[in-house]
């Protein structure tokens, strides 16, 4: 909130003021998440040479289920700039209905991945997923026991989108799959810090039209041509990063 609204207002003690707000929001204290304490220091993943190269991928199951029939949420988090797919599914989904829905949703819009991080989930560790990545290049990076820590971003971002929807559904109702879609738009176009900015932004080089501001963003906003060049060779990205 303090991020998007310094961008067009500024006031004495703004950032306290901002924090004081969301701490009294009767909703985010609904359905704010419990984070344990990280167990110890761990050997961070590389960071990745490019977007959409290297995701990591994870399930939220045991969702009521639909009116469409969908109880499960397949969330795949790209490493390097933090942009994410949420997709509606079905706990009962066979390995070779995840590998079509994986081709329609992200290899037609990104390419295959070199690598894919994930849980030791039984459809990620069975037969047909490893054949189907192999035939395609991809390195599958599967955790080992007691250190859940490996798929950390899938697992941060999963966190985020179950407070979305809980809030979605606490002040509109419906279903949650319905509410998806705004989720993930939503959930892209915040501000990370980590990376400096928001995930689409990072993705596409310029910031998302949005109904905050929809007379704002126009070609005067679009990133400059140095900050691209920035971004094409990962310097920008990586040194947010590290």
């Amino acid at each position: 909130m303090y991020q998007d609204l310094k961008k067009e207002y500024w006031w004495p003690g703004m950032k306290n003021d901002v924090t004081e707000y969301v701490s009294k929001c009767l909703t985010c204290s609904l359905v704010k998440a419990e984070h344990q304490k990280p167990c110890g220091k761990m050997q961070p993943l590389p960071i990745p040479e490019w977007k959409w190269e290297e995701i990591t991928m994870d399930f939220i199951t045991k969702l009521p289920r639909t009116a469409k029939g969908n109880d499960t949420i397949w969330v795949i988090v790209d490493r390097l700039t933090k942009s994410a797919h949420f997709l509606p599914i079905r706990e009962t989904s066979s390995s070779e209905k995840l590998a079509e829905t994986f081709i329609k949703e992200i290899v037609s819009r990104h390419g295959m991945p070199l690598s894919i991080v994930s849980d030791r989930d039984t459809r990620f560790t069975s037969r047909v997923w490893k054949k189907f990545n192999e035939a395609m290049g991809t390195r599958l990076n599967i955790s080992t026991a007691y250190h859940p820590q490996t798929d950390g971003q899938s697992e941060r971002t999963i966190q985020t989108l179950e407070d979305m929807l809980r809030a979605c559904i606490i002040d509109f109702g419906g279903s949650w799959d319905s509410h998806l879609p705004l989720a993930e738009f939503s959930y892209n176009n915040s501000y990370h810090t980590t990376i400096g900015m928001p995930p689409f932004e990072m993705l596409y080089g310029r910031k998302c039209r949005t109904p905050v501001c929809w007379g704002e963003i126009v070609q005067k906003d679009f990133a400059s041509l140095e900050v691209v060049k920035a971004t094409s060779e990962k310097n920008l990205i990586k040194s947010r990063l590290e």
